[in-house]
């Protein structure tokens, strides 16, 4: 292809390996070589020529909750742009399986993309690795790069609104294997106990709408039941407040729900669910560019933080609530 193009080998290499730009006459006639000999690049032969193999990995607990598919499909977007290959892994909730899925994907990627409610063991061992690693939210490690808003922050601004609202009595139905769910729990508390609200705390064994609505019977057909549930995403919320319709109660008039996450299914059920968004897209854009300056050894980009939105719906907004 040099000798098509009338240029070194160096020249070629430098251009199809997008290590450096050339006059345009130069690049004119790369391209045309390339067409003419229909040459493309073998992705294996680079990788053991420049150590890099252009792909970043991303694990996810669970890419079927809407949260996380949303995480993927902006970290593929900027990926993309890029020039690297994104290759996912669903851990499918599972803890166990995390550092045999992880040992499979790292030689085969340039950085790992992981969520950090993997194992404090496998977060440590992710730290110790010879290449660069980020995490989705916070692990209990500290000096490790970490992108996503913070839990404490959308529990916090949630209750307030609630407060506000004229809410008295308060249920949360979180998912207690989460790190995250610590942090949510302290900012409910550090808003409500100050105004002398109580908080009822309930449990599901996966954060999923089916989880939620087996929960639902335990927080509402009880005589202190509460006059608004926040599940710890909007898929618990959705099956929380679907049971409770089955079991006769009016939402929001007897009781209202409120969610995490700002899934879209969220705006379309019946009420809309109330919800605090946790910019998924733009987290998933976010930590691929922080990944990508660490592979290619550049300063973090700055202004990508991540700000918590309150999204209020028809989940909440009762007429009766005394202000």
């Amino acid at each position: 292809m040099a000798e098509r193009a009338g240029v070194s080998i160096a020249t070629v290499s430098k251009y199809v390996n997008g290590q450096q730009s050339f006059s345009q006459p130069v690049e004119d006639k790369l391209r045309s070589a390339i067409k003419d000999l229909s040459y493309s690049q073998n992705p294996l032969a680079r990788s053991m020529v420049t150590g890099r193999t252009t792909a970043i990995g991303l694990a996810v607990m669970d890419i079927a909750n809407p949260h996380y598919a949303n995480v993927v499909k902006g970290a593929n977007r900027v990926a993309l742009e890029n020039g690297y290959n994104l290759l996912v892994v669903d851990m499918e909730e599972s803890i166990s399986a995390a550092r045999p899925l992880l040992e499979a994907l790292s030689p085969r990627t340039d950085g790992l993309i992981v969520s950090a409610r993997v194992p404090q063991d496998v977060v440590e061992w992710l730290a110790d690795l010879d290449k660069p690693v980020a995490f989705l939210g916070q692990p209990e490690c500290d000096d490790v790069l970490t992108v996503g808003t913070d839990s404490v922050q959308v529990a916090s601004l949630l209750a307030q609104y609630l407060v506000r609202q004229g809410f008295r009595k308060f249920g949360y139905v979180g998912y207690s294997r989460a790190s995250w769910n610590i942090e949510r729990l302290r900012g409910l508390r550090d808003v409500l106990e100050p105004a002398g609200l109580d908080l009822q705390v309930f449990d599901v064994e996966e954060p999923t709408s089916e989880a939620g609505e087996r929960a639902a019977a335990r927080a509402l057909l009880n005589p202190d039941r509460p006059d608004v549930i926040i599940g710890c995403n909007d898929l618990v919320a959705i099956g929380l407040m679907s049971e409770a319709r089955a079991l006769g109660f009016k939402v929001p008039d007897d009781v209202a729900f409120a969610g995490i996450d700002n899934i879209p299914t969220s705006r379309y059920i019946t009420p809309p669910l109330t919800t605090v968004d946790v910019c998924s897209q733009a987290t998933g854009e976010v930590v691929m560019k922080r990944i990508m300056a660490m592979i290619e050894d550049k300063p973090q980009p700055e202004g990508l933080t991540l700000e918590p939105a309150l999204i209020i719906r028809g989940s909440t907004q009762r007429s009766d609530v005394t202000r």
